[in-house]
């Protein structure tokens, strides 16, 4: 489990400002799962959705979703790994491959979080915001995610990755504004995993 606790240039729960907040999400909370819960209810309804709120900039590390109060999915997970982390709970990535118009291609990646859970293991949760049509909850062991597979070439990936996909950082590295990120939305197919490591954000 201990890379699903470390600090990286993403997940970079030991700046002075994820750690005080993550301290003051757990304060009063001994239960490692009503810790979970309070961190993942905080980023879901604090962080706006950059794509649902036409917010920049587009933001890619954890302290950098916290300053600017916004992230794109992607982001919004990376805060929430690091919030978890900075508690001492296990959190890793986990992702869907949906498509853009709901018809069917082109595709794109829809990032979201799996935290282990004493006496219940690896427990996806999605704090992409909830709007018109979409609702998540965080109510173990039923998953309550933003999204289903449905479609050909949809998909969810069963792996819980220990950083971001390097796809994920390229796109929200390279990109200036939220509407050209929407335009480069990253992609990967099923059964084409890339390896997952932590460059710099």
């Amino acid at each position: 489990m201990r890379e699903y606790l470390e600090v990286t240039p993403i997940v970079d729960w030991d700046r002075p400002e994820v750690l005080a907040l993550a301290r003051a999400l757990a304060e009063g909370r001994d239960d490692p799962v009503a810790v979970a819960r309070r961190c993942f209810e905080w980023v879901r309804g604090e962080i706006k959705h950059s794509g649902d709120h036409r917010l920049g900039p587009v933001t890619c590390s954890a302290s950098q979703v916290l300053r600017h109060g916004t992230g794109f999915c992607y982001a919004k997970s990376h805060l929430l790994a690091a919030l978890l982390r900075a508690n001492a709970i296990p959190a890793g990535f986990c992702y869907q491959r949906l498509s853009i118009d709901g018809i069917g291609p082109p595709f794109c990646l829809h990032g979201l979080n799996a935290v282990h859970l004493p006496g219940i293991g690896w427990y996806r949760i999605d704090a992409r915001g909830d709007r018109e049509g979409v609702a998540t909850a965080f109510d173990p062991p039923s998953e309550r995610l933003a999204f289903e597979p449905r479609l050909d070439g949809e998909a969810t990936f069963d792996d819980v990755w220990p950083a971001p996909l390097p796809v994920v950082v390229e796109a929200l590295t390279g990109q200036g504004s939220f509407a050209q990120l929407l335009d480069h939305l990253p992609d990967m197919e099923p059964g084409r995993p890339e390896k997952s490591k932590s460059p710099d954000c």
